[in-house]
């Protein structure tokens, strides 16, 4: 059964930094996969955050994040990361990881973690 787990939420101040952790478990190897974090504030739809290709650790981001936020994975432990800098107070919402195969398929899902930006 594949399971994420994602951590690292919690309050910080406009141009503070927080660094968000998603494991993965019940997969050999993640070589086919895409990790991708969204996010989704009260009242808005769920929007698309950055996304990270486990074979070669391409990725690809919202461009409200660019140059800000940066994705990369560990293979040796099956943990992705979201390090957001420079955060605003417009950043916060729950922010979800995701697990998709290469392929197409299933969307495996995170519960979320809070993160929360005062000005």
């Amino acid at each position: 059964q594949v399971e994420l787990a994602d951590s690292g939420g919690g309050l910080v101040q406009a141009g503070g930094s927080l660094r968000l952790s998603c494991a993965v478990s019940g997969l050999a190897t993640l070589r086919s996969y895409i990790t991708d974090w969204f996010r989704q504030a009260p009242e808005v739809e769920r929007e698309f955050v950055a996304k990270i290709y486990w074979n070669n650790a391409s990725s690809v981001y919202a461009d409200s994040v660019k140059g800000r936020f940066t994705i990369s994975r560990d293979n040796a432990d099956n943990t992705a990361y979201l390090e957001m800098s420079n955060l605003k107070p417009e950043d916060t919402a729950m922010y979800y990881c995701s697990l998709i195969h290469k392929g197409g398929g299933a969307r495996y899902w995170g519960k979320g973690t809070l993160v929360t930006v005062s000005s």
